[in-house]
This record gives C-alpha cells, structure tokens and sequence, in this order.
C-alpha cells in the first residue's frame, strides 16, 4: 500500500505531505487540493506505465506551478510497502516557465534505503536485488527511465513496485459517458471508468472465476439484475448486455439504456469484486455521486472487508455525509488551506467531538470539525 505521499510546487501543494491508510478518507472543502493528489497519482502511474511523457499536455504541465513560488521544480515523493518491503520513490520535474518546457531532472527508487533505480540528468545507473551497482546508459528526459527497465532475474524489487504502481486505480466515475460496445481489452478503468465494457472483456477472459462472486453481490443491490453478458455486433466488438430476472420474467437490456445508478452501481461493486487477482490500490473521487443513499453503505462494507486483502487500499475523496459518519472518525484525513493559500492535511480529530449528540457529518456541516 501507499504509505506516504509528498507534493512540492504543484498548484496549492506546497511541502505537502499525506500520510494513508489502508481505508482512507479525504475530507476538506472544496479548493482544498483532494482532486489534486488524485492528479499527481495519476500523472506518476502514467509514467511508470509508459504510457506519458512529462512532456505531453496533461502530464504536470507548467500551469500546475504553485503560482506564488518563483520555483521551477516539481518534487514528487511516493512511499510503498509491499508485504515487509519499504520503497521510496522520487520523481523531480524541471520546468522552465517562459518556453513552456519540462523534464525529467531526477527519478530514484529505493527499497529497505537501499538503492534500486536512479536517472539524473538523463544519466541512468541500475541496481541490482542486493543493491550493487549494475550498468550505466543514457535515455530520453522526457519519459520515465523506470518505465523502459526490462524484468530480469536480478531486479525483481524494482518490478515489483513499478507493477503495483502500474496497477493504482485513478477514477471519478461518470456513467453517462460509460461505453457499451467494445472492440479491445483494457486491463485498467479509464479516470471516468468509460472503458467499463472493455475493462469487463478483460476480466470475463483472464479472471473469469470472479464473475460468479460479482453476480452475487450485484443480485443483492440491482433489482432483478442476473449477469452481464458480451453480445457480438461485429467481427471484434462486443456489447455489454445486462441480464435481469424479475418474477420469472426474464429480459436484458443493452448497458446504455439502464440508469445511470445502476451503471455506477456495477463499476463500483466491479472495482471490489473484479480485481481481486489484480490487488490494486483505489483512488475514488466522490464514488457516492449517482448513487442513492441505501445502496452507499452496503458498497462502503463491502470495500472495508477487501481493503488489505483482494485491494491493497483504497483513498476515496468525498462530502457525502454517510461516508463521512462511516469513516470519518477512524479513517478521515482533513485538507485545508491556510490563509497563506498553501494545503495543510491531518488526521481528523474526533476524539474532541465525544459525548456530542450530533452526527460526525452535521459537526463537519456545522464547521465545528474537519
């Protein structure tokens, strides 16, 4: 699980530090910066993926500079540990704000301290498992030099931490832009989820023993909902059907035309439940949005029971009231920016609010806590 993350000169992230838990609730007004560690997750797991360079449009791109700084560097720090193994990740990117231009100045991996990976300047040098230096080579600033290392059997620490990395789930989902024909595999949600059809394929082909545990959760929560199903409309594009059983009444529609509840419902359950092989970290913004207030609690149950098993960890952004009585007082980080304009994160203080006959969320509604 992520353990640590560090922001310095991103936006209203200023030498930020958050520190996480398995189950973890960010709490904070709006403008308060959780959108914007969602963001950073997501840029790094682009990166180390091999799927952006940092020169790409929408990968730190220079008007994400903390406007009062007259810095030109991005420092980004994540901490990992992976059963008893500690890494530490560091990414710095250089900007140079007149030409718009940005690179990659430093990438660094540790594990137990211990170097693994390094990349200054455009100058690689690896390490081996039991940290001895290994070869030197030159690569291109642009990208993530950690992205581009073939597994080996002597690097076996550093692939483990850049396929846990690769596997970070990003998403707010949105179902109205959810497509329901597919035409490839996808092994991850898009940050909107509207690749579910194509994520489902994926999963239907190589996990194809977690459908039945899906089905049976998602009975519990959709009216008359039996299963999912792939119908062929062309040689190599698939439709998500949804199959129901009401009464003996048996029908299924095509994805697009259920509500837009329940296709939130179904990515939902379908993070907890479909990925289990995968064991990915989540980063939920506002999942509660589309869904009604009896169907939350059940789901929030469901990914408390997962976390630290079949998903190493969830972070979920929200206000929702039932999220914050729910996890607040166990699991809530606030954020909240100074009058300087520079976010600030700490654990919720609901020791103080004992023996109130409020509920946590009308405390936070109040502004008497978070």
């Amino acid at each position: 699980m992520l353990q640590r993350l560090y922001i310095d000169n991103y936006r209203h992230l200023v030498n930020f530090e958050l520190r996480l838990q398995e189950l973890s609730l960010l709490l904070g007004r709006n403008g308060a910066g959780k959108t914007s560690v969602l963001d950073v997750v997501l840029a790094i797991r682009r990166l180390l993926n091999g799927t952006a360079r940092v020169t790409d449009p929408d990968t730190f791109p220079t008007k994400t500079l903390t406007r009062w700084q007259n810095r030109e560097l991005q420092v980004f720090e994540i901490e990992a540990r992976l059963d008893a193994e500690s890494f530490c990740y560091r990414l710095e990117v250089e900007h140079q704000r007149a030409g718009r231009q940005r690179r990659i100045g430093l990438e660094r991996l540790t594990s137990n301290g211990g170097p693994l990976f390094s990349c200054a300047l455009g100058s690689v040098q690896l390490y081996r498992d039991d940290h001895s230096a290994g070869p030197r080579y030159d690569v291109d600033w642009s990208e993530s030099a950690l992205a581009r290392v073939a597994a080996g059997k002597d690097n076996r620490r550093l692939t483990r931490f850049r396929d846990f990395m690769t596997r970070v789930v990003v998403c707010s989902i949105h179902p109205a832009s959810f497509r329901t024909e597919s035409s490839n595999e996808h092994t991850l949600l898009e940050p909107d989820a509207s690749n579910f059809a194509d994520w489902y394929r994926h999963v239907l082909l190589e996990h194809p023993h977690l459908i039945a545990d899906f089905n049976s959760a998602m009975t519990e929560v959709v009216d008359g909902f039996h299963a999912l199903r792939l119908e062929r409309v062309g040689q190599d594009t698939r439709a998500l059907m949804v199959q129901f059983d009401e009464d003996g009444n048996a029908y299924e529609l095509r994805f697009d035309e259920i509500s837009d509840g329940q296709r939130a419902l179904i990515a939902l359950y379908g993070l907890v439940h479909l990925a289990k092989d995968q064991g990915p970290a989540l980063f939920l913004d506002e999942p509660d949005n589309y869904v009604a207030l009896p169907e939350i609690q059940p789901w929030l149950i469901k990914l408390a029971d997962a976390c630290g098993g079949s998903v190493a960890q969830a972070v979920i952004c929200s206000h929702h009231p039932e999220l914050i009585d729910y996890l607040g007082g166990s699991s809530g980080l606030v954020l909240s920016r100074e009058t300087s304009g520079v976010v600030t994160a700490r654990a919720f203080d609901s020791a103080r609010l004992q023996g109130s006959s409020l509920k946590l969320s009308e405390e936070v509604a109040r502004g008497w806590a978070g």
